[in-house]
C-alpha cells in the first residue's frame, strides 16, 4: 500500500481585521455558550493537535471518549481554515445533532470573535431531495411503474386501502413541493413511505443533469451543493463521502480538511457504497421502465434474463459463492448482460432534441447498472466477494457483490490533496490505533514490544496492585483496567488519545462472569439466563440488556419476565424511539435487543445503571464479507480470525460498554455474560484493552454488591 498523500500545501488560516483569532480564543467563545459549559483539558488537546495538522498537512486520528466535547474540538480550528471543510458523519442522529445545534450556537458565539458570522450547510445524496421532473412525470406514468411495483414484506401484491393511502401521501408530496424552500425529505413532516419518496426523487445514476433538465433551474440538489460551495462548514455523510470518492470527487465541494467524525464506520460505508446487487424485482421494473423505447423483442429479453435470476435464487442456497457462480446464475448473468447491452445500443444516446430526456436517462441509467453489475458477478475477480441473500422472512432475494477491502481506495481517494481528520470514541482496538489505521487505507508500524515500565505495570494490572481505588470495597480478584493509549504514527499521519472527562475507574465496573461455561450453542444459554436475573434482581430493573441475536433477546425478555415482576421492554415490540423513551421515563424498567441497541441509545442518569451482554459480538460465521476477509488472510499465512473477526468485535464491543455512562454523574456496572472475555489468552486482552479503563472483575459477589448498594442509593 502507497503512503497517503497529504495535501497539497496546509490550508490557509482565514483573517481579519486585528489579526486572526486562534483556535483556543474561538474555542472557549464555543465553550461558552454551551449551557453550563466548561474548558475540558482533553477538548483542548484535541483542537491543538488539528491545529497542528492544519499547518503541516498531516493526516491525525484522535481518538475521543464519550464527553470530551469533540465536535466543538474540530469545529473550532474548522474556522480558521480558508474555504469550505467538510465534516462527516456515520449517523443521522449526529448529523441533527451538528446542524440543529451545535453549529448554530457555534456561529453566534464566535461572530464577535471573527468579526462576521460563520455559514455552515447541510449535503446529502441526490436522492434525499425532491424531483421536480421525477414528481412531473410520475402523474403521466402507469401505477405498476411507481407506487405499485414493489412486494409488500412477505410477498403479495397491495390491497385496495393500502393503494389509496399511498396515493394520499403522493398528493401531499405534491402540495409540499409548492411550499418547500429545499426539498429535502427530512423537513417533510409527517413522512412518507418509502416507495412514495421514491417515485418522486431521482438516484444520482438517473439524473439527466440541470443543463438538460426542464427543472434544472429550480433543482433542489443543485441548490443544496450551490450552498455547499459558498458556506464555511459543510456537513454531509459518510455514505455520500463514500459515493464521492467512487465517483471522482465531484460531488462534494473542493475543501483543504475533511472531519471524519464516528471514523470507526467509515470502511463499512465505503464498502456499502461500492457494494451491487441483482433483484428479480429490479430487472422486472427496468424493463417496464425501458419498454416504451424498445422494439418487443429486447424488452422480452429483459424478462427472460429476470425470469432466469428468479430461477438461479430459488435453486441456490443462502450464502457465499466460495466455488464461483453456480450454473444457473451464471447463464442469468450472461442473457442479462447480453439484453442489457442491446437495449442501450437500441436506447442510443440523449439528443438535445429528445422528447423526454429525463425518462430516457431514467432508462439508461437502469440498464447500465444491471449490465455492469452482471458483468462484474460474470469476471469473478479476487478482489470481490458474492454471495446468495435469502432474507429468513422471503422478503427478497437477491445475488450481491462487494468488494473483498476498500483499504486500497481509500489510501488512493480518501487523503488525496486535503488533510484527514478521523475521530471516534472507538479508534485504538487492543490499545492501538495501528489496526484502524490500517483499515483506514493508511501504512501502520507493526506493533512494537512494549517498554519495561509498561510492561511492568500491565503485570501489576493483571495481578491488581495498581492501586486505584475501586467504585465499591476492595477485593482481591478484581483490579483497575489500563489507561489512555500511547500515540503512534505512519508516513503522512499520527494519532492521539484524548481520553475521557469520565473517571471510569471509579464510576463503573466491568464484571466478566468467568464462572460460566464458553457459550456455545445459540440462544441464552441456561446459566447466563440465571445469571442475568441475579444481576438485573440485585438493581431491579435500569438494565440495558445488548444481545447477540433476536433469539437469545426473546428469551432473556421471557426469562426476565416470568421471574421477576419488572417491566421488560423487547425490541420489535413497539417502535425503537418509543422503546427507549419509556426505558429513560421508567426507572425500573429493563431494555432489551439486538445490533441497533448497541450504538443507538443514550441514556444518561439512573435510568441506566446496567448494561449486560450476553456474549462477545464476534462477527457470525455467515456473514460473507468476514468470512471471505478472513479466509483471504488465512489463505495469506496469517490467522484470520485475530485480522478480521476480533477487530469487529472490539469495535462492537467497545460501542455496546460506551451505553453506561453516558455524564459525569454516572455510575453502574457493564456484565458480561462472556467467559472467553477473560479466559481467552489470545485475544481477551486485546478485547478488554479497546475498552474505557473501568475497574474490573470476574467476582459475582462484587458486582451484586455494587449494583445492591445502588438500588439503595
Amino acid at each position: 500500500m502507497t503512503p497517503p498523500r497529504t495535501a497539497t500545501g496546509p490550508a490557509v488560516p482565514k483573517k481579519r481585521r486585528g489579526g486572526r483569532p486562534g483556535v483556543g480564543e474561538l474555542l472557549a467563545a464555543a465553550v461558552g455558550a454551551v449551557p453550563g459549559g466548561a474548558a475540558r483539558p482533553g477538548q483542548q488537546q484535541m483542537a491543538e493537535a488539528i491545529e497542528r495538522s492544519i499547518a503541516s498537512g498531516e493526516h491525525l486520528l484522535v481518538q475521543a471518549g464519550t464527553g470530551t466535547g469533540k465536535s466543538l474540538a474540530y469545529l473550532a480550528p474548522a474556522l480558521t481554515v480558508d474555504g469550505p471543510v467538510v465534516v462527516s458523519t456515520a449517523t443521522l442522529a449526529l448529523q441533527s445533532q451538528l446542524v440543529d445545534h451545535d453549529l448554530p450556537r457555534l456561529a453566534d458565539a464566535v461572530e464577535p470573535v471573527l468579526g462576521r458570522r460563520p455559514t455552515f450547510a447541510v449535503l446529502k445524496g441526490r436522492h434525499h431531495y425532491l424531483c421536480l421532473a421525477r414528481l412531473d412525470n410520475s402523474v403521466e406514468e402507469e401505477p405498476e411503474d411507481t407506487l405499485f411495483d414493489a412486494p409488500r414484506p412477505g410477498g403479495g401484491t397491495k390491497w385496495l386501502g393500502e393503494a389509496g393511502r399511498l396515493g394520499k401521501q403522493m398528493q401531499r408530496l405534491r402540495d409540499w413541493a409548492e411550499k418547500t424552500a429545499t426539498g429535502d425529505r427530512d423537513e417533510l413532516d409527517p413522512g412518507v413511505d418509502d416507495q412514495v419518496w421514491r417515485s418522486a426523487s431521482m438516484p444520482a445514476r438517473e439524473c439527466v443533469g440541470a443543463t438538460r433538465c426542464p427543472f434544472g433551474q429550480e433543482c433542489f440538489a443543485e441548490a443544496s451543493r450551490a450552498r455547499a460551495r459558498e458556506a464555511d462548514i459543510v456537513v454531509t455523510n459518510h455514505s455520500l463521502l463514500a459515493v464521492d470518492m467512487l465517483a471522482g470527487r465531484h460531488i462534494v465541494p473542493p475543501h483543504k480538511l475533511l472531519v471524519v467524525d464516528e471514523a470507526h464506520e467509515l470502511a463499512d460505508r465505503v464498502s456499502s457504497a461500492a457494494q451491487a446487487e441483482l433483484e428479480p424485482q429490479l430487472i422486472d421494473r427496468s424493463a417496464r421502465r425501458a419498454r416504451p423505447l424498445l422494439r418487443p423483442e429486447l424488452a422480452e429479453r429483459l424478462t427472460e434474463a429476470g425470469d432466469a435470476l428468479a430461477v438461479g435464487l430459488a435453486e441456490a442456497p443462502a450464502g457465499r459463492l466460495t466455488n464461483g457462480l453456480p450454473p444457473a446464475l451464471r447463464e442469468a448473468c450472461t442473457l442479462l448482460d447480453a439484453a442489457t447491452r442491446a437495449a442501450l445500443e437500441s436506447i442510443g444516446d440523449i439528443k438535445a432534441d429528445d422528447p423526454d430526456p429525463v425518462r430516457k436517462q431514467q432508462a439508461k441509467a437502469a440498464l447500465d447498472e444491471l449490465s455492469t453489475t452482471a458483468q462484474r458477478l460474470l469476471e469473478e475477480a479476487d478482489h470481490d466477494v458474492a454471495w446468495v441473500e435469502k432474507p429468513e422472512n422471503g422478503s427478497r432475494r437477491a445475488l450481491v457483490v462487494a468488494p473483498l477491502s476498500v483499504a486500497g481506495t481509500l489510501a488512493t481517494h480518501l487523503y488525496d490533496e486535503r488533510t484527514v481528520v478521523a475521530t471516534s470514541a472507538t479508534l485504538a482496538l487492543g490499545g492501538r490505533f495501528d489496526t484502524v489505521a490500517r483499515a483506514l487505507g493508511l501504512d501502520a508500524p507493526p506493533p512494537a514490544p512494549p517498554s519495561p515500565a509498561a510492561a511492568a505495570l500491565a503485570t501489576a494490572a493483571a495481578a491488581g496492585r495498581t492501586g486505584a481505588t475501586p467504585p465499591v470495597a476492595s477485593t482481591d480478584g478484581s483490579r483497575a483496567a489500563i489507561g489512555t493509549v500511547p500515540a503512534t504514527e505512519g508516513p503522512g499521519w499520527t494519532s492521539l488519545d484524548v481520553g475521557s472527562p469520565f473517571d471510569y475507574a471509579r464510576q463503573g465496573i466491568l464484571y466478566v462472569a468467568a464462572h460460566l461455561p464458553r457459550p456455545s450453542v445459540s440462544g441464552l444459554p441456561e446459566a447466563a439466563g440465571e445469571e442475568l436475573l441475579a444481576l438485573v434482581g440485585a438493581l431491579g430493573g435500569r438494565t440495558l440488556g445488548l444481545f447477540s441475536s433476536r433469539r437469545a433477546a426473546q428469551q432473556a425478555a421471557e426469562l426476565v419476565r416470568a421471574r421477576t415482576d419488572l417491566p421488560v421492554l423487547l425490541q420489535g415490540e413497539e417502535a425503537l424511539p418509543l422503546l427507549v423513551r419509556r426505558f429513560r421515563e421508567e426507572r425500573e424498567s429493563c431494555l432489551f435487543g439486538v445490533m441497533s441497541l448497541w450504538q443507538g441509545v443514550d441514556v444518561p442518569g439512573d435510568s441506566c445503571q446496567l448494561v449486560v451482554i450476553d456474549r462477545l459480538p464476534f462477527p457470525r460465521p455467515d456473514e460473507p464479507l468476514a468470512a471471505a476477509r478472513a479466509a483471504a488472510v488465512d489463505a495469506g499465512g496469517g490467522s484470520g480470525f485475530s485480522a478480521v473477526s476480533v477487530p469487529i468485535a472490539a469495535v462492537r464491543l467497545a460501542q455496546g460498554v460506551g451505553r453506561l455512562i453516558r455524564a459525569t454523574g454516572d455510575r453502574g456496572v457493564v456484565a458480561v455474560l462472556d467467559s472467553r472475555l477473560e479466559t481467552a489468552r489470545g485475544y481477551g486482552p486485546f478485547l478488554r484493552r479497546s475498552l474505557p479503563p473501568f475497574w474490573y472483575t470476574t467476582r459475582p459477589d462484587v458486582a451484586r454488591g455494587a449494583l445492591e448498594r445502588l438500588a439503595k442509593s
